[in-house]
C-alpha cells in the first residue's frame, strides 16, 4: 500500500511538471486579447495598427499605442484576400508593416509533439513505476530462501580480538587452536590432522559467547558469517533448509571462514518427540544443518560456531564427533574476570579517583559481562541526571542495586505501620544472617522499596563459591524465613510482605532434597527426569520417577526443612532480641544502613574456624 502511494505521488509530479512546460512554452511570453477579424479591419481602417504578423492561422497585431491582438483565421485564407473580402481601402494600408513567419519554432514543435507525446509519456512512466513494483515483488519471492546472514570481512575496522574480551581464559586457550587452524591449516594437515567442523558455546546469558566468535574471526582475519538460528525457521517448510544450503554455499565460496550461528537451540532441539510429523520446519532445518557439516571439504576451512544457554534440549545428532564435537563452556566471571571486565568497560568513563574497580568486582558475585557492562551504564546514567562530570563509587553501589533488585520506587509512601513491619522484617533477615556462622556479611539493610520488594538485606560473599554444603543451605533457608518468623513474634500474625521469601524458601528446600540428595530419611539420590519436550504449546520440565508414596515422603522432609530452619531463626530472634529493636529504631529513622552503621550496632560478624 505504501508503494503505491508512493508511485501515484511520482506519477502526479511528472504529471504536473510536463504540463508546466507545455504552458512555459506553448506561448511567446506575452498576454494578447484574441480578437475578431471584423475588429481587426476597423483598427485597420482606423489607422489604429502599427505592425502586423502572420504565423500560420493566426494574425497578431500590435497596435500603435503598444496593445497586442490576435486573430484566428481559416487555414486556406490569406491576408490579402481577407483585406480584399472586408473592402478594405487600399491606402489604408500603406503604412502598415505586414511580416510573414515560418511556423517551425518551438511553439510550432511544442504544439505538434505534445498532444501526442503528454499521454505517451503518462501511460509509460505508469508502466514503468508498475513493472518496477512487480520486478521487485519478484525479487523478494526469489530471496525468500536465501540466507539472511551478515556478513563481516576482514578489513572491518570495528573488529574484535582476544585482547577485547575479558576473561574467559580457558575459552580463548581452547578457541586460540581454531584460530591457528584458520591461519596456518598447512601445518596441521602435514600431520594428519583434520580441521575441526564445529564449536559450540555454552554458557549462561551475558556471559560473552556471541563477543568471543567474533573475537575468534577477528584474531584468524577471515570473514564472518553471523546468523541466529531463529532467522532460518518460517512458517514454509523448505524455506529453512533452503536458507542453510544457501549459508553454507556462501561460506564455501569465502573460505577460510566462520560461520556463527546464535541460540542455535532455536532450530537444534531434540527430535523424535512424536509430535508435529517428519515435516516439521524446524525438524527439515535441522536435517539440512547436519547434512551440510557432514558434507564437508576436509581442506574447505569452514568452521561452525554456535552458541546457546540451553546445551539440555539439543538434539544428539549435533552434538556427536564430525559435528560440534568441540565444546566451550563460558562460566560466570569469578573476582579477576570481573575485575578485567570492569576495566575494559570503564575505559571510555570518567571514574571518581576514589572508585576502586577491585571493591566493585567484590560486590558484583554472579554478575556476567552483560551485567557488568549494563552496571556501569546505569552508574554513567545516573550522574548525568545528577549533572556530574566524572561517576563516583555512590553511583556505582546505586546501579549495582538496580540491576539486582530494580529502581528505587520513592513514590510508593508507606504508613507508619507498614514502614515499622517492613523495619522489622528487613532487620530479622539481617540479624540472622549477622549470626549465622556460615552465612554471608550483610553489606546494606534497607526500607525503601526497590523493583518488587517492599524493602531487602543485601548480602555479599567474600569471596567466589562453587560448592556449597547442607549447613549453608540450611542456614540460607532460616535467613529467607526469618522476616517472616520476626513479624510472627514482634505482631502475632504475618503479612503478604513475607510470600516471595516463602517461595524461595520452599523452592530451595526441595532442591535439597530431589536435586542434592541431602536428606537423611530418603538417602542419596535424585527425584525426577528433567529432560524437557514441547506439548501442546507447553513445557514439562520433569518426569516422575517414583511413585506417590515417595512423593509423600519428598513433601514431609521438605517441611522438615522448613521447621528446623523456622526453629532456628526463631531462636536467634528471641536472644538477639536487644539488637533487633536497635537496628529496627535506626531503619525507621535512616530508612537504610550501610554495612558499617550495621556492624557498629551489632558488632563484626564473626568468621567461621
Amino acid at each position: 500500500m505504501k508503494n503505491l502511494i508512493k508511485n501515484f505521488l511520482i506519477f502526479f509530479t511528472v504529471f504536473l511538471l510536463i504540463a508546466a512546460l507545455f504552458s512555459l512554452f506553448g506561448g511567446n511570453g506575452q498576454k494578447n486579447e484574441q480578437v475578431g477579424v471584423e475588429t481587426l479591419i476597423s483598427q485597420i481602417n482606423s489607422q489604429a495598427v502599427a505592425k502586423i504578423i502572420i504565423v500560420g492561422n493566426e494574425i497578431r497585431a500590435t497596435l500603435k499605442d503598444g496593445k497586442s491582438e490576435v486573430v484566428k483565421k481559416e487555414a486556406g485564407d490569406t491576408f490579402s484576400q481577407i483585406v480584399k473580402n472586408y473592402n478594405v481601402d487600399p491606402n489604408k494600408l500603406s503604412g502598415l508593416l505586414v511580416e510573414v513567419q515560418d511556423n517551425q519554432g518551438l511553439d510550432y514543435w511544442l504544439a505538434t509533439i505534445l498532444p501526442f507525446l503528454i499521454p505517451f509519456l503518462l501511460i509509460s512512466v505508469f508502466i514503468y513505476f508498475m513493472m518496477r513494483s512487480v520486478q521487485g515483488a519478484n525479487s523478494k519471492a526469489m530471496m525468500f530462501g536465501q540466507s539472511q546472514a551478515r556478513e563481516t570481512g576482514r578489513e572491518f575496522k570495528g573488529k574484535v580480538t582476544f585482547k577485547d574480551v575479558a576473561g574467559a581464559k580457558e575459552a580463548k586457550e581452547e578457541l586460540s587452536e581454531v584460530v591457528e587452524f584458520l591461519r596456518n591449516p598447512q601445518k596441521f594437515s602435514e600431520l594428519g590432522a583434520r580441521t575441526p567442523r564445529g564449536v559450540l558455546l555454552l554458557g549462561s546469558p551475558g556471559t560473552g559467547k556471541t563477543l568471543l566468535a567474533r573475537a575468534v574471526a577477528g584474531e584468524a582475519g577471515v570473514p564472518f558469517f553471523s546468523i541466529s538460528g531463529s532467522e532460518f525457521v518460517e512458517m514454509f517448510v523448505g524455506v529453512g533448509a533452503s536458507r542453510v544450503r544457501d549459508l553454507f554455499r556462501k561460506a564455501k565460496k569465502g573460505a577460510p571462514c566462520i560461520i556463527f550461528i546464535d541460540e542455535i537451540d532455536a532450530v537444534g532441539r531434540r527430535r523424535g518427540a512424536g509430535l508435529g510429523g517428519s515435516h516439521d520446519e524446524r525438524e527439515q532445518t535441522l536435517n539440512q544443518i547436519l547434512v551440510e557439516m557432514d558434507g564437508f571439504d576436509p581442506n574447505a576451512n569452514v568452521i561452525v560456531i554456535a552458541a546457546t544457554n540451553r546445551p539440555d534440549v539439543l538434539d544428539p545428532a549435533l552434538l556427536r564427533p564430525g559435528r560440534f564435537d568441540r565444546r566451550v563452556i563460558l562460566d560466570e566471571p569469578d573476582l579477576a574476570d570481573r575485575e578485567a571486565i570492569l576495566k575494559v568497560h570503564s575505559k571510555k568513563k570518567p571514574l571518581g579517583k576514589e572508585v576502586s574497580l577491585k571493591r566493585v568486582a567484590e560486590r558484583t558475585p554472579g554478575f556476567t559481562g552483560a551485567d557488568l557492562a549494563n552496571l556501569l551504564n546505569e552508574a554513567a546514567i545516573l550522574a548525568a541526571m545528577k549533572n556530574k562530570k566524572i561517576i563516583d563509587l555512590e553511583e556505582i553501589f546505586s546501579s549495582i542495586e538496580k540491576v539486582m533488585l530494580g529502581p528505587e520506587r520513592k513514590s510508593r509512601i508507606l504508613s507508619d505501620k507498614e514502614k515499622k513491619i517492613t523495619a522489622y522484617h528487613e532487620a530479622g533477615h539481617a540479624i540472622v544472617a549477622h549470626f549465622l556462622p556460615r552465612s554471608d556479611p550483610v553489606q546494606k539493610v534497607s526500607i525503601i522499596a526497590r523493583g518488587q520488594a517492599g524493602g531487602y538485606t543485601l548480602k555479599i560473599p567474600l569471596e567466589d563459591k562453587h560448592m556449597y554444603s547442607k549447613t549453608e543451605y540450611v542456614e540460607e533457608i532460616a535467613i529467607l524465613l526469618a522476616g517472616y518468623v520476626t513479624e510472627q513474634e514482634i505482631f502475632g500474625e504475618v503479612t503478604t510482605g513475607a510470600t516471595s521469601d516463602l517461595r524461595r524458601a520452599t523452592g530451595l528446600a526441595r532442591k535439597l532434597i530431589t536435586d542434592f540428595g541431602m536428606s537423611e530419611s530418603l538417602g542419596p539420590r535424585t527425584f525426577g527426569e528433567k529432560d524437557e519436550m514441547i506439548f501442546l504449546g507447553r513445557e514439562i520440565h520433569e518426569q516422575r520417577d517414583y511413585s506417590e508414596k515417595v512423593a509423600e515422603q519428598i513433601d514431609k522432609e521438605i517441611s522438615n526443612f522448613i521447621d528446623k530452619a523456622v526453629h532456628q531463626a526463631k531462636g536467634l530472634i528471641k536472644i538477639k532480641h536487644e539488637f533487633l529493636e536497635k537496628v529496627v529504631a535506626e531503619l525507621i529513622a535512616k530508612e537504610t544502613l550501610e554495612k558499617e552503621e550495621f556492624e557498629k550496632i551489632v558488632g563484626e560478624k564473626k568468621k567461621e574456624e
